[in-house]
């Protein structure tokens, strides 16, 4: 049960850093000046957008077998630790919302946009999938998602200046990777091959 916690937090933090909304959250931070809005637009975007990614990834986990969904998972992690080796930039149309409305406001809708489609939304389909206790996979994601974010609004520019974002793309890979490995021996497992 615990595993439905903490394994997703740890991928997500990971994951999340060097990630365009990490890069966001520093161009509202910059912006707005101030950091307790912002960051409530992060838990209220990120809970909305993981849960509706986690209740895919339950929904589509109990399509398959065991084996069949263990393949899948595999197959899904081993591409998002490549993907994670690519850096991410940020979108003009996403710096320019901001304009429009107050930070809480801007953060809660940037953040849901970013989130969708980005390997950390993948991330959270592919754990719920995984994972039996889908509130916990979201409250994980979310947890690591704010662990990511928060000391980037909090601090600025100095902490996203002071990180080897190169180095932690590479363990959010290797942790995808260890995922994909799991995967791979409970599909032989649930197989029959071990």
């Amino acid at each position: 049960m615990l595993d439905s916690l903490l394994v997703p937090t740890a991928i997500v933090a990971l994951a999340e850093i060097g990630d365009k909304t990490q890069l966001l959250a520093l161009i509202l931070a910059a912006r707005f000046r101030k950091p307790w809005p912002i960051i409530a637009g992060i838990v209220a975007a990120t809970l909305a957008n993981h849960a509706a990614a986690g209740a895919v990834g339950a929904w589509f986990g109990s399509f398959f077998s065991n084996a069949t969904l263990h393949w899948i998972l595999a197959a899904s992690f081993a591409a998002t630790a490549l993907w994670t080796l690519v850096p991410d930039k940020m979108d003009e149309d996403e710096a320019s919302t901001a304009r429009k409305f107050g930070p809480f406001l801007t953060t809660l809708i940037a953040f849901f946009l970013a989130e969708m489609g980005d390997k950390t939304q993948v991330a959270t389909v592919m754990l719920a999938a995984q994972y039996p206790d889908l509130w916990l996979v979201i409250i994980g994601t979310t947890a690591g998602m704010l662990i990511a974010n928060v000391p980037v609004v909090l601090a600025g520019n100095f902490a996203a200046d002071k990180l080897p974002l190169t180095l932690i793309r590479r363990l959010a890979a290797s942790a995808f990777l260890i995922l994909a490995i799991v995967a791979v021996y409970k599909a032989m497992e649930s197989s029959g091959w071990v």
